[in-house]
């Protein structure tokens, strides 16, 4: 299983200053790759692992590239046929896309050291110490621990718009040393939960627990604030720089609490639930409706789906997404469809009389259709009745982020 952790760094001023050559360095071996890419001998190049040779070359007729480290030159060669299979994969799933470009200093804003070339050092207490190649040692806030378990594969340098850094580590575990899933057949409705991803509620259960949208109003108000004052400062000026990356750190507080709100959610859901079915959205199709995309931007649904799917390995939790279309209209008891606006807030089926809460009835169609998924159908012993909670167990954003996932927990207990 591959996964990251991400940790501030502090390089000295001297080192910051390499940080930032080398950087440079690797840009425009990127733009090089892209311009041999055009302008060489398909049969010389068309791959990663073909351009790799030409790099002896480079450094012959151009010195600063022998400057970086090589295994980390290779890596950036990587990184410009990762970007072309990437626009070939979207060009297959029928996406207009264009041709890649020349990097500016302001798009290419990090490097990775793959294999070797790095140590990391001092690990003991709450700072720790990382060695690059050619570049020396850079302090980091160790914040949580690499497990024991996992080898470290690859290390990314990042330079933020805050002009802060950040070191990333691509982490890789055994599966024989992680937690063992309970067996399929084992699950059933009291143990699994459907979640739907909502409106009124950041997430709704289908046993009942509901958590509330994280409240972002200061944090866009004081976003509006710092625009109002760049768009007053001259294009180009130390002052417009300044307030620029005053900008750029509320863009990231913003992007960081999502985040953190988002880790306590789905880190409480795979260590409650021995698996856990979502909706796969069509998070694209959702920004474009104008009327709701702040909201869904906010709620970054697909780093949600996707921080459930990498944590279901790391705590030994099935995560299953299943359709999403219909959910909402579906009647949970008799599959009768209705065409509820967005105001109606109220399942009400007019087939089988059935209602409970619009958001409960949509959790509970993804439960089944999840059980459907993994082949089990939907136990007969178990009517929708039974499996919806009588009540609702609503927990606050700010009851979350404060009291951490225990007190989630014990305010939301299981429906009887």
């Amino acid at each position: 299983m591959e996964y990251s952790h991400r940790y501030p760094a502090y390089p000295r001023q001297q080192v910051a200053a390499a940080l930032d050559s080398h950087i440079d360095i690797h840009r425009q071996a990127y733009n090089y790759t892209l311009y041999e890419y055009e302008n060489v001998d398909v049969d010389d190049i068309g791959s990663a692992y073909k351009h790799h040779y030409r790099l002896t070359d480079w450094k012959d007729e151009f010195p600063v590239f022998a400057e970086v480290n090589s295994k980390a030159l290779q890596r950036t060669v990587t990184r410009f046929y990762q970007n072309l299979n990437g626009l070939s994969e979207q060009k297959q799933n029928g996406r207009k896309v264009g041709k890649l470009k020349w990097k500016s200093p302001q798009e290419f804003q990090s490097m990775t050291y793959s294999q070797s070339g790095f140590e990391l050092k001092n690990t003991s207490g709450r700072r720790a110490t990382l060695w690059l190649s050619k570049i020396g040692d850079i302090p980091i806030r160790y914040h949580r621990e690499i497990p024991d378990e996992a080898d470290i594969k690859e290390v990314t340098v990042k330079k933020e718009s805050t002009s802060d850094w950040f070191v990333s580590f691509a982490l890789e575990t055994d599966e024989a040393d992680l937690p063992e899933k309970s067996p399929v057949d084992s699950l059933d409705a009291s143990n699994s939960v459907g979640v739907d991803l909502g409106i009124q509620n950041y997430i709704h259960t289908s046993d009942g627990k509901t958590v509330d949208w994280l409240d972002l109003e200061d944090e866009y108000d004081r976003l509006r604030h710092e625009q109002r004052k760049l768009s007053r400062k001259e294009k180009g000026s130390n002052n417009y720089e300044k307030q620029r990356r005053e900008v750029a750190t509320v863009k990231r507080h913003i992007r960081r609490k999502v985040l953190d709100y988002q880790h306590k959610i789905t880190t409480w859901l795979v260590c409650e639930y021995d698996a856990v079915f979502v909706e796969d959205l069509d998070v694209k199709g959702m920004l474009e409706q104008s009327q709701n995309a702040r909201n869904t931007q906010d709620a970054a649904w697909r780093q949600f789906i996707t921080l459930l799917e990498y944590k279901a390995d790391l705590y030994g939790c099935h995560v299953v997404q299943v359709e999403a279309a219909g959910t909402t209209k579906e009647c949970a008891k008799c599959t009768v469809e209705t065409a509820k606006p967005i105001w109606v807030r109220e399942h009400s089926c007019p087939s089988c009389g059935f209602e409970c809460d619009r958001d409960a009835n949509a959790a509970m169609n993804v439960l089944k259709r999840g059980f459907s998924e993994l082949g089990l159908g939907w136990p007969e012993d178990t009517p929708v009745e039974t499996a919806l909670p009588t009540d609702t167990h609503s927990v606050s954003a700010k009851r979350v982020i404060e009291t951490g996932i225990p007190t989630l927990n014990e305010a939301a207990p299981a429906a009887e």
